[in-house]
């Protein structure tokens, strides 16, 4: 039986792909959501998975608001240096963190960060020349993929992207052409309309470095002895790079996520430092565009920044933000025993849950979040985009989307329940 409130919503924003994909097609009766079109395996995740809890629960019981609320307040009073860490959220709950955090002089810290700081050390030593989704779209004639898989955290990043139906200019998109290297596409997203697949020139994670080096000396017009690099041929990576060189407009991308492994930021330095001699010239134009942003990473990145100056990794210990890559990392402070509170916050993935700690630990979180370990405090909140309206900043940064409230869930935002404790440690 069809239930009376049943409604079908269209040119609906997705705050879980990182690309800001708007349009799509939901239909929504009661609680319940079904993607009907242009939806993905990771908006399908996002938008379908059931309503669950909807009580706080302060060690595995059931509670009020007030009580789970009193609960953390008491935790953090009692805390020597809490962290604040997950943040996949919009931008109102992360300034309610952020302020939270403030005033319990904690240690912020985004659950992914590593990945991102692979390009945000680049971009604080050096600086880069990078592009937006949209100029991607209306300009690019040759993709360079580097070290990824992009279609499986993007899985729709070709479909908006690389092959749109018209450009802004009239570019005929369907004669684009990509290249992998590194790792080859795990579908067939990146093959052209007309049936046209991509170049790929594979090599081994741990090649990627000296591959990117070696394209970059390339660039800078040095000639290598060796004849093969990471296993691909040195002509070949000539050859790509004469290829980018007769393009007008070229852009090098990757998701920092998957080029895991010690100092990957190096190679993102490299691959920029390329970029930068090729727009030299004057002969052509080359951008990077890396890739990212689910679930609120970089959301939680642009919020830090105009709150605090800095991005990521800040410490409220002494009273005022201050920036550390490496000791403010809080998996490290876990580890060492120096934190002694950990506040997760993840209201728009479920699957984004805290480590199990020996500490005490408080989730703000999505309905139906799954522990390891329960936590000592469980409050679960509104989802963005889902059951309140809110913003969220895509993967470019360019681009704040707005999110629309789709159903009626009754339940608190996060950036209530944030405030609630705050007001809490003043009592």
């Amino acid at each position: 039986m069809v239930e009376t409130n049943t409604r079908v919503l269209e040119n609906v924003p997705s705050p879980f792909c990182g690309i800001a994909s708007d349009d799509l097609t939901i239909q929504v009766s009661g609680n319940t959501l079904k993607v009907l079109e242009n939806g993905d395996s990771i908006t399908v995740a996002g938008f379908e998975q059931p309503l669950t809890d909807t009580q706080p629960r302060v060690a595995g019981k059931d509670v009020t608001l007030q009580e789970a609320v009193s609960a953390v307040a008491g935790l953090l009073k009692a805390a020597r240096l809490p962290v604040f860490s997950g943040f996949g959220t919009d931008v109102n709950d992360t300034r309610a963190a952020l302020s939270l955090a403030d005033r319990s002089g904690a240690v912020l810290d985004q659950a992914r960060s590593e990945g991102g700081l692979r390009n945000l050390l680049v971009l604080a030593d050096s600086g880069w020349f990078a592009t937006t989704l949209g100029e991607l779209k209306n300009r690019v004639e040759v993709l360079v993929v580097f070290g990824s898989d992009i279609e499986s955290d993007f899985p729709r990043f070709y479909e908006r992207f690389i092959w749109p139906q018209e450009t802004l200019f009239g570019q005929d998109a369907g004669k684009r052409e990509i290249i992998y290297i590194g790792r080859a596409p795990s579908g067939e997203a990146s093959t052209a309309p007309d049936g046209r697949k991509p170049v790929v020139l594979p090599c081994a994670l741990e090649d990627l470095p000296a591959v990117a080096a070696a394209f970059n000396a390339l660039t800078h017009g040095a000639r290598l002895q060796a004849t093969h690099v990471g296993g691909i041929a040195v002509a070949d990576l000539a050859a790509v790079l004469e290829r980018v060189k007769q393009a007008h407009y070229s852009v090098f991308t990757w998701a920092a996520g998957h080029l895991a492994y010690a100092h990957a930021d190096l190679t993102v330095q490299q691959l920029s430092a390329a970029v930068v001699a090729l727009n030299a010239g004057g002969l052509t134009r080359s951008a990077i565009l890396p890739l990212g942003g689910q679930d609120g990473d970089r959301t939680a990145s642009q919020v830090f920044a105009w709150q605090s100056g800095y991005p990521t990794r800040i410490s409220y210990a002494r009273g005022y933000p201050e920036y550390d890559p490496y000791h403010f990392s809080v998996a490290r402070l876990l580890q060492s025993g120096e934190a002694d509170v950990l506040i997760w916050i993840s209201t728009l993935n479920a699957r984004l849950a805290p480590p199990a700690t020996h500490i005490p630990t408080v989730v703000i979180g999505r309905s139906g979040m799954r522990f390891e370990r329960e936590p000592d405090v469980y409050i679960p909140v509104s989802t963005p985009g889902i059951d309140h309206a809110g913003h969220m900043y895509r993967c470019d940064n360019v681009v704040c989307l707005p999110l629309h409230k789709l159903r009626d869930s009754n339940l608190p935002t996060g950036s209530a329940v944030l405030a609630a404790i705050e007001k809490a440690l003043e009592e």
